[in-house]
């Protein structure tokens, strides 16, 4: 019997270090394929697969696509592409991002469920927000093994707290243990196989093609009355029993707490250009008033008077609700 052979590994804020600590004390007898999504600015990566390497017994590569899945071996998500496993080979999927990036850790995870089931082990580690929550509950009910790493040990906790939380993970350790468990799950045999619901495989094929359509998304979510931050097309509203994601008919993909960020975000940016408007407006006021008090033309210059003072009051009006929009992103982050 097959033993657990893919380990499906995602990690943001504090990554680097988690990774490198793992990565040395993994054996150099790992009968399985690590398979790694880090978020981190495409100017800092290149020189992650040289870290790892370095690091521990295994040797790290940044993923190509087609290339067939080795063990002993850690692959690495390359910049601007999502990480797939598909028939024992990886793909680089094109699709759009989720949760604001690509790549990202969910359709790893799904994939890695839909393509392995029970041979599957996910991982969630330190990093901020909820990306990896989703596709763990995927990949779990595919038949995969869950992984959470503490949140009070980790550098971030937030990634770790909405894994926790939305996911239900088999396994919550520290990362001093994590190596010794993951050992011991990979030496298990891979068990039962478990359906693959439609939605992951939908959802693959997007992370894959970067293709979709309303009518897949008719399958897979209910349309809501939003809007995609990103296209400001349709969202449709996946609800998977507890965990609410968005995703619109070009493919972006949010969970609900970054959804409510990116509105926010996009709110403040929308009053923000206003405000500069009226602050632009209110300088080329002045300077028509000034010039028509200098040139005696009195009348008019009072009426440029009168505009400058109602422009100031709706200017004062957006900078309150930016001061507002920006208390409200704060406290949503502090509860």
């Amino acid at each position: 019997m097959a033993n657990r052979d893919i380990l499906a590994i995602g990690t943001s804020a504090g990554g680097l270090d988690a990774l490198r600590t793992l990565a040395g004390a993994l054996p150099d007898d790992l009968s399985a394929s690590v398979l790694v999504v880090l978020h981190l600015p495409a100017q800092f990566q290149s020189s992650l697969d040289a870290i790892l390497t370095q690091s521990g017994p295994l040797t790290a590569t940044f993923a190509r696509d087609g290339e067939r899945c080795e063990h002993r071996h850690i692959y690495i998500a390359p910049p601007a592409s999502h990480l797939l496993i598909e028939d024992g080979h990886l793909r680089l999927g094109r699709g759009p991002r989720e949760n604001n990036a690509r790549p990202a850790i969910d359709p790893l995870f799904r994939s890695a469920g839909l393509c392995c089931g029970s041979r599957s082990i996910g991982v969630v580690m330190t990093g901020t927000l909820g990306d990896g929550a989703a596709g763990l509950q995927a990949l779990k009910q595919c038949g995969g093994v869950t992984v959470v790493q503490d949140p009070t040990d980790a550098m971030f906790p937030e990634m770790p707290e909405t894994a926790l939380r939305l996911a239900k993970p088999d396994h919550v350790v520290g990362l001093a243990a994590m190596p010794a468990l993951l050992g011991k799950l990979v030496r298990q045999p891979a068990g039962e196989t478990a359906e693959v619901p439609e939605r992951v495989r939908e959802e693959v094929a997007i992370a894959r093609d970067g293709y979709v359509t309303m009518s897949h998304m008719d399958r897979i979510g209910r349309r809501s009355v939003l809007a995609c931050p990103d296209c400001h097309g349709v969202l449709w509203e996946i609800d998977e029993g507890g965990l609410v994601r968005y995703r619109c008919h070009v493919g972006h993909a949010y969970t609900a707490e970054l959804l409510s960020a990116a509105l926010d975000e996009g709110l403040r940016s929308a009053i923000g250009s206003a405000a500069r408007v009226l602050d632009e407006r209110i300088a080329l006021t002045r300077r028509l008033m000034e010039e028509d008090r200098r040139t005696g033309h009195t009348r008019m210059a009072e009426t440029w008077a009168r505009k400058l003072q109602e422009t100031e009051k709706q200017a004062d009006v957006l900078r309150t609700a930016i001061r507002r929009v920006d208390e409200i992103a704060r406290q949503a982050l502090e509860a």
